[in-house]
């Protein structure tokens, strides 16, 4: 990790929406969509608002603490992923519940990638008709 642990979403391509406490991370851009464990979904929240990471390090996540290593390497994936960029600006407090939802998580720090419906989220019905062809016109890879 680095002098600055804040991190802010590195594009507006990057979307993400919680269901029932599970965060859905979505790649415009590329149309790749990540989920995360529980714990690694209030980890996400935390970061993505700006919360420093080194307070996460030591918090309790279901039945055991969020160790440095295991942060700094879910941090790494989520740069590497192109989700996270860091910051220079002061960090944002860590919101209280989500220290209780953290503390009630039960699986380790994840992200899976997804890839399996690209094709479809990289259309864009809105922009990408063409009169002759109709819609949705899907981009020729050039």
């Amino acid at each position: 990790m680095h002098h600055s642990d804040v991190y802010a979403i590195s594009s507006k391509d990057i979307v993400f929406e919680s269901f029932d406490g599970e965060a859905v991370v979505l790649d415009l851009s590329s149309g790749k969509y990540f989920g995360f464990s529980d714990s690694g979904s209030r980890i996400w929240q935390a970061l993505s608002s700006g919360v420093d990471a080194q307070v996460l390090i030591g918090l309790t996540a279901g039945a055991s603490t969020i160790g440095r290593a295991e942060l700094e390497g879910f941090v790494s994936q989520l740069l590497e992923l192109g989700l996270l960029v860091c910051l220079d600006a002061p960090p944002q407090p860590l919101p209280s519940e989500l220290l209780a939802e953290l503390a009630a998580t039960s699986e380790p720090l994840t992200v899976s990638v997804h890839d399996d419906l690209a094709d479809l989220i990289i259309v864009d019905p809105i922009h990408e008709v063409e009169e002759p062809v109709g819609w949705p016109a899907v981009k020729q890879a050039s």
